[in-house]
This record gives C-alpha cells, sequence and structure tokens, in this order.
C-alpha cells in the first residue's frame, strides 16, 4: 500500500546493527569520540581565543572551523548514542525534518568555509608581506558569514525538495541518521527535477569550492616553486599542509557519498563512509590543525602552566 509523506508521522534509524552487545560498544565508542571532538574543539578555540600569537586570519579560520565542527558533531552523536542503547529507533518527521535541514546547512557551511581558508593560505604565502593588508579582519568575517548564509541557503532549498517526495512502503531509514541515499530509497518516485536539485547543489557547494580549492594550490604551488631556498620552499608549504590534509579528507567522503547516482548506492558502505565525514572528522580536526603546529602548541603549554599556577 502506497503510503505517502503527509501521513508519515516517525521515522525507524536502524543504526549499525541490531546485536545488543555490539550496540553497546558502540555505545562507548561514539560517546568516546563525542568526548574527544568536544575537548579538542573547545580547546583549540580557547586558546585561539586568549593568545595573542593567534590573532591572525589563518587562526581565525580553524577556530571558526572548530565552532562549525562542534555542532557539526552535536547532529548525529547524540542521536546515535540514544539509538544504540533504546529500544526505540524511532525519529519523528519533523525530528527528521530538523535533524536533515542542519546536516546539510553545516555540511555545505563546512565546504565554503575550507575554500576560504585555502584563498587565505594562498594570499599568506603568494604576499606574505602584505598578508596582514590583503586579509583584513573585515574580510575574513565577511568569508564566514558568506560561508554559514550559503550552506543554510541551500539546505534550505535540499530540505524542502526532499520532503515534499512521497513516501511509500517501509518508514524504515537503513542508516544513524536522515540522509538523502537512505531517503531516496523510500521514495515512490524521485522526480527529475529533484535530481536536478541534487546536481545543482553538488555542482554549488562542493564542486565549485573545490574547484576554488584547487585553483588556489595552483597558485600556491607556483608561489613556492618561486621560493630560492629548498627551507623556505618547505617553510611555506608546512602552512598550508594541514589543510590540504583536512580539505582531501572531508571533500574526499563528501564526493564519494553525494557525486554518484543513486542507482549506485550502497547503504552498508555508504554509512561506513559518512560516519567517517559526520563523526570522525569534526574529532580529527583539532589533531590535524594543532599537532604540527608549533604556535599551538606553545599556546596550549602557555595555557597548561597557567592553570597549573592557578592550582
Amino acid at each position: 500500500m502506497e503510503r505517502r509523506n503527509h501521513t508519515v508521522t516517525k521515522f525507524i534509524l536502524l543504526g549499525f546493527t541490531t546485536d545488543p552487545m555490539m550496540q553497546l560498544v558502540l555505545f562507548v565508542v561514539f560517546l568516546g569520540v563525542y568526548s574527544v571532538t568536544l575537548l579538542g574543539n573547545n580547546i583549540l578555540i580557547t586558546l585561539i581565543c586568549n593568545d595573542s600569537r593567534l590573532h591572525t586570519p589563518m587562526y581565525f579560520f580553524i577556530g571558526n572551523l572548530s565552532f562549525l565542527d562542534l555542532w557539526y558533531s552535536s547532529v548525529y552523536t547524540p542521536k546515535i548514542r540514544v539509538t544504540c542503547l533504546s529500544e526505540d529507533k524511532s525519529i519523528s518527521f519533523e525530528g527528521c525534518v530538523t535533524q536533515f535541514f542542519f546536516s546539510a546547512g553545516l555540511a555545505y557551511s563546512e565546504c565554503y568555509l575550507l575554500a576560504a581558508m585555502a584563498y587565505d593560505r594562498y594570499m599568506a604565502i603568494a604576499n606574505p608581506l602584505l598578508y596582514a593588508q590583503a586579509m583584513p579582519r573585515s574580510l575574513c568575517i565577511c568569508l564566514v558569514v558568506f560561508s554559514y548564509i550559503g550552506g543554510f541557503l541551500n539546505a534550505i532549498i535540499l530540505t524542502s525538495n526532499t520532503f515534499t517526495l512521497d513516501f511509500c512502503g517501509d518508514n524504515i531509514i537503513d542508516d544513524f541518521f536522515c540522509d538523502v541515499p537512505p531517503l531516496v530509497k523510500l521514495a515512490c518516485d524521485v522526480r527529475d527535477s529533484y535530481q536536478c536539485v541534487l546536481y545543482f547543489l553538488l555542482a554549488s557547494n562542493v564542486i565549485a569550492p573545490t574547484l576554488l580549492i584547487l585553483a588556489s594550490y595552483f597558485f600556491i604551488t607556483a608561489a613556492i616553486l618561486r621560493i630560492c631556498s629548498t627551507e623556505g620552499r618547505l617553510k611555506a608549504f608546512s602552512t598550508c599542509s594541514s589543510h590540504l590534509v583536512s580539505v582531501t579528507l572531508y571533500y574526499g567522503s563528501i564526493l564519494y557519498i553525494y557525486s554518484r547516482p543513486s542507482s549506485s548506492y550502497s547503504l552498508e558502505r555508504d554509512k561506513m563512509v559518512s560516519t567517517f565525514y559526520t563523526v570522525l572528522f569534526p574529532m580529527l580536526n583539532p589533531m590535524i590543525y594543532s599537532l604540527r603546529n608549533k604556535d599551538v602548541k606553545e599556546a596550549l603549554k602557555k595555557l597548561f602552566n597557567l592553570s597549573q599556577a592557578s592550582v
């Protein structure tokens, strides 16, 4: 019997497994990941706000990336933990819409923000003497604001189009959150217009920022090659290596999930990949931007010494 979306009051999230023991193990794992995510990103934000040496455009963007990752991880992980422990795996229709909207909005915002960070790295390497003038505070704020506005405007388009699809049959989502691939699987008929919306959003939120990042790194590479000394080249490359790792991991998993036609979706395989960019990536970002960063290490030592002195 066909069941349309206006009669669907809830969805069932299957999560990762039905084995009670494995669900308990996954609860502990995701609790640990979420705790590390909150701790790492909050520490990085605190360091950037409190240490004057980190009051530069690069760290302004890194701080905003950490702030975004805090909310990004919070869209998924608390619900995953509840699903692992509770016998009730349901999520209300309104809850699914809300989770879907913030998931898309934050993901798109992160795509734009990573592109803005690539432009910042280009300006720092190509014009080191004029870096402060080329990246004033007002421009940095505008780029961050644009990232959020662009991300959430596109999230409105995606959410409004997705939840006007006609859902029929089971209301079971074979995933741990409300996402495009499993919802498309539940739709009675995916209109060509909806596919066009998906392609437009993929082009404007993923492919376009990717091209901007590639262009930035093309000019970054050209600028590095113009540096005479090997030491200077290595130092210049090290300033953007963390961002390059972050972009590769995030965009690689996003493109893998959403750049393929719906006929080739494999929910079990995609579930593992989506876990990386939704749950693990926000935890890894603070490590990526701090482990090899001398300024952050020194700021952390300073904060630790002040904490010991106060005790």
